[in-house]
């Protein structure tokens, strides 16, 4: 928008010299509805001052609608039905001679979108103020030309004002649509894992039945798994929102990747348990600089999603590639693969892909576990993707950087 209307400031002061017009500028409201300066002809906005009169007065041409001039001293030309003002005001420019400031209010309907500064040359052959077309024809002919810039000025501050509405439209559409996800997949996921663990709870509490010590221990875990569960959610709500503030930081040490690995696939050994898991780990792997917590969820969030959209029993296999300056892990599956249209969208929170089978128990599906991985991944300086096989299913792999230390 800035440049437009410097271009049409700039038009103005070129095309129409003859006239007398040797300077242009054009104020536009603020948030606040404070007149500013929005471009000038030969300045930047921000190099052109104004006096306290002046911006009084184009604030009361952008309420009234109506032209008024400024001359040296203190007397005041008024075109409409202005009220009268008085307003002491010396303009002054580079070349010799006497001017004034006239102040025009763009127009667009009934309302006025901005107010127009022009300087100009006191001499006979000044534009007229009226937009009657035949008193123009009669005055000067310029002067149709020259509200047909003013025209032109008023509709690009208009498209720009409507192009912003309609960004700001589509930002609270999106926000709702945000908001509805998130309501809809939290409330989902945190009802179901509750519901387990007041039904496991309210079981053992009950008095007129003797469990045996077998059944206490599956309610038990059952308690357990549910609140790991749940867990899991919570954090990555919070890491999700920690991600997007800027206020997530890894808190790296020294740690062997193969046993980060090991501690992942045993404390997901119940979950696991029906699969055929096949990890492959280079025997030279150094050991990599990582926030234990923030990878450990990694790699449940990138298991989870394997165990969620492939069929049961099918094989998951992990594999560590070491490289020069990273290295790369890989988590691939037997499952259906990802369609193509969502391949570039699946690392988006609340995103899940449609038309795909899910084991809804297997995990919880709240479209947010992939969109932390991706944050916690990139906060420690790699990269993630995923990808089809050729021999079908679907491969996620991530990068981590390896750091080189004396000794």
């Amino acid at each position: 928008l800035d440049r437009q209307l410097s271009i049409v400031s700039q038009a103005i002061v070129n095309v129409f010299s003859n006239e007398g017009v040797r300077d242009c500028a054009i104020f536009l409201p603020d948030k606040r509805e404070k007149l500013v300066l929005q471009a000038g002809a030969y300045q930047a906005a921000k190099e052109i001052q104004l006096l306290p009169d002046e911006e009084k007065t184009a604030e009361a041409v952008m309420l009234q609608g109506h032209i008024v001039d400024l001359y040296d001293g203190s007397t005041l030309s008024q075109a409409g039905k202005n009220e009268a003002h008085r307003f002491k005001r010396v303009v002054t420019t580079k070349s010799p001679g006497r001017y004034y400031v006239r102040l025009i209010p763009l127009h667009v309907s009934r309302k006025v979108v901005g107010v127009v500064r022009l300087v100009i040359e006191d001499h006979s052959r000044c534009l007229s103020i009226e937009r009657n077309v035949e008193e123009q024809e009669r005055l000067n002919p310029q002067t149709a030309f020259f509200w047909t810039f003013l025209d032109q000025a008023a509709a690009v501050i208009e498209r720009e004002r409507l192009r912003r509405e309609n960004l700001q439209v589509e930002l609270l559409r999106r926000t709702d649509s945000l908001r509805s996800a998130l309501l809809s997949s939290v409330s989902h996921d945190l009802r179901t894992p509750l519901s387990s663990i007041k039904a496991a709870a309210s079981s053992l509490l009950q008095e007129d039945v003797q469990w045996d010590e077998e059944t206490r221990r599956s309610f038990a875990l059952a308690i357990e798994r549910q609140t790991d569960r749940l867990n899991r959610l919570v954090g990555n709500l919070l890491d999700m929102s920690r991600i997007e503030g800027g206020a997530l930081k890894p808190e790296k040490e020294w740690y062997p990747l193969d046993e980060l690995i090991h501690d992942v696939l045993g404390h997901m050994q119940i979950a696991l348990q029906s699969r055929d898991v096949r990890v492959s780990i280079p025997e030279s792997l150094p050991p990599i600089e990582l926030d234990y917590l923030q990878m450990d969820q990694v790699l449940t969030n990138l298991l989870e999603n394997a165990l969620r959209y492939t069929p049961p029993g099918t094989p998951i296999e992990i594999a560590v590639e070491k490289g020069d300056k990273e290295v790369m892990v890989s988590i691939a599956d037997d499952g259906p693969g990802i369609p193509k249209v969502d391949q570039e969208r699946i690392f988006d929170k609340f995103y899940r892909v449609m038309g795909t089978a899910r084991r809804e128990t297997s995990s919880m599906g709240t479209g947010l576990g992939l969109a932390v991985c991706r944050g916690l991944v990139e906060v420690h300086g790699g990269c993630i993707w995923a990808e089809n096989r050729s021999s079908g299913g679907a491969v996620f792999r991530f990068t981590l950087p390896v750091t080189k230390v004396e000794g």
